[in-house]
């Protein structure tokens, strides 16, 4: 989940590598550093928390070559000693690294039989002992990096420079954790990263590495391939990334800004390849068995695609959290059909529930946000949602993208394709509006209100249910409130045992559910909460009233939107960053 970045090239590469450390650190923030080759052996320099005050980057020379790291931990507290790079005992070897190690202790273990210190309490450090350890026995660094993975186990992806041999030169290393190399502008250029963003400044020409792919970056590009232990040559690719949406623009924050640009989301997945969708809805229509796995944010998405199915296209489809699949295999056939929801295509979990799909003969989709991830490659065929680069950690406008791709399957399945579309078309002006200096204020009296709650719980029937999931882990992840949220049938069964006097409670309501949902609020209103209403219509039941009209199947959109907002603006009064909230990291790459 941490951010890697590796530059050789003729610009100055302490710069360079700064730069594209503040593009990546929505991938970690609890510490950073940056290590350059040098004459005089590897400069470096290690800071905890987020890139901010950079003055010490000043004291690092000049170099053409270096690698870079933000961190988010798993092994060890969050301190200097803690944060990358990691160094081996004679100091000739740096090595950033996102993954984990699962056999650290044992090896860590075996160096120090062999006479390694250590001096941090992380998996890490035992990555260029390892090497080191091999180039003791008389391999040259490629080689005892080669021979280091033999000792590894886990998921990884790293990057390593060495001292003294070839000092422009960098060993990059992927096994089930993102690595992308990019192809600089300047002759003899090269930048290696565990996502695009890192240099999307400066060059849309990437290689994305494959799963035990070794990479020798210098004055040219090698790459082998590790389990088949050959030379290999990987495609040049484009990305259609603008530079300029990967950056805040005039909002003051990422957050925000993403928010915003939804509508624009909207138009982009109306406009993905029509055959396309006709293709997947066709695979759809053949399996036995449809099943959706995800985590997070795409969970729900997931949750609120099996409410779509079912009512738009008469289709049965079931929903596992993709850290559980596994545990449910057994039911598989090579005709069973799973569909796998990522924003990053990089969350380990999800990964690993395609792979156990496919080891049962299963056909696999994916639908991500982007193009060259690992669920993309390792899925037979995938729907790239086309959000653009999202920087924000929490989730905005690829849950957005992700609900109206899944509209689009639903109702291609229906046979009303150009319906779909019509009624997704006619969301962009109406997302305008929710969207509008006049909604924000609106929400920011009601998060006023809030700010110094402590519990806050949502409901929802149908199509709502899912959207009040989404809106607890929204205002949760943000606000670091306890929000929760529950089927309103689901109240007398000991929810309702939570509510005392002026407990807040959102009510998510539609034409369809809304006499049950009402009956629900009222039962909350009974015992004291204090009622925020979400729909098409005000009622007695509501303290305050967030109007959203009716849409239907696209309520799940219209509906998360004002939520969004909610927890934007709690974040802020509450003095939170709602661009890079603690403890959490935009892609989860390990289990």
């Amino acid at each position: 989940m941490c951010g890697i970045i590796g530059y050789i090239g003729p610009k100055n590469a302490t710069e360079t590598m700064l730069s594209c450390l503040q593009s990546l650190e929505y991938r970690g923030y609890d510490s950073w550093g940056l290590a350059v080759n040098t004459e005089n052996g590897i400069a470096f320099v290690k800071e905890v928390g987020k890139i901010g005050a950079v003055s010490s980057v000043s004291a690092l020379p000049k170099s053409s070559v270096g690698i870079g790291h933000t961190r988010w931990a798993t092994h060890g507290r969050v301190t200097r000693a803690n944060a990358h790079p990691h160094f081996s005992n004679n100091k000739k070897i740096a090595v950033v690294h996102n993954g984990i190690i699962e056999n650290f202790q044992a090896q860590k273990k075996f160096l120090t039989q062999q006479g390694f210190k250590f001096y941090s309490d992380t998996d890490t450090e035992i990555i260029p002992n390892t090497i080191e350890y091999h180039m003791r026995r008389g391999y040259d660094f490629v080689e005892a990096a080669k021979r280091s993975l033999n000792h590894l186990e886990g998921q990884y992806a790293i990057v390593a420079l060495h001292a003294d041999e070839d000092q422009d030169q960098l060993i990059a290393i992927r096994k089930e954790a993102p690595l992308v190399i990019g192809m600089g502008k300047e002759e003899n250029e090269f930048f290696v990263a565990s996502d695009v963003p890192a240099f999307l400044d400066h060059t849309k020409k990437v290689i994305f590495l494959e799963e035990q792919d070794l990479a020798i970056i210098n004055r040219k590009l090698t790459i082998f391939n590790l389990s088949k232990n050959i030379e290999v040559h990987r495609k040049i690719e484009n990305i259609g990334w603008d530079p300029v949406q990967a950056k805040k623009g005039n909002f003051d924050h990422f957050f925000m800004k993403e928010v915003a640009e939804q509508a624009e989301i909207i138009e982009r997945v109306v406009n993905i390849d029509k055959v396309l969708i006709k293709e997947i809805a066709d695979e759809m229509r053949k399996a036995q068995g449809v099943i959706f796995v995800a985590c997070g944010s795409a969970a729900h998405a997931c949750l609120s695609g099996v409410y779509t199915l079912a009512s738009v296209a008469k289709m049965h489809a079931n929903f596992y959290f993709a850290h559980e699949f596994k545990n449910f295999k057994k039911f598989l056939t090579p005709e069973s059909l799973v569909i796998a929801i990522s924003q990053s295509g990089e969350t380990a979990d999800t990964l690993d529930a395609i792979r156990v799909a496919k080891s049962c003969g299963a056909k696999t989709i994916s639908i991500t946000n982007t193009f060259g991830s690992s669920l993309s490659r390792e899925s037979h065929r995938t729907i790239i949602e086309r959000a653009g680069p999202e920087i924000c950690v929490l989730s905005t406008k690829t849950y957005t993208a992700q609900l109206a791709v899944l509209t689009l399957l639903a109702y291609e399945l229906a046979g009303k394709m150009d319906e779909g579309v019509a009624k997704l078309k006619e969301l962009i002006r109406y997302i305008y509006y929710l969207t509008s200096e006049e909604v924000r204020k609106f929400i920011k009296k009601i998060a006023e209100n809030l700010r110094y709650t402590e519990h806050l719980y949502l409901i929802g029937r149908d199509l709502q249910y899912p959207t009040a999931l989404e809106a607890a882990l929204k205002i949760k992840e943000v606000t670091y409130i306890h929000a929760e949220a529950f089927a309103g049938g689901e109240l007398k069964h000991g929810v309702i045992a939570l509510i005392v006097h002026g407990t807040p409670c959102i009510v998510f309501t539609s034409e369809k559910n809304e006499r049950e949902i009402i009956s629900n609020a009222m039962e909350l209103k009974a015992r004291g909460a204090y009622i925020i209403g979400v729909g098409p219509n005000n009622n007695e039941a509501f303290d305050v009233w967030i109007k959203v009209r009716e849409d239907e199947e696209a309520n799940s959109i219209c509906q998360i939107i004002p939520m969004q907002l909610l927890a934007y603006q709690l974040a802020i009064l509450r003095g939170c960053d709602p661009d890079k909230p603690r403890n959490l990291a935009k892609s989860v790459t390990v289990k």
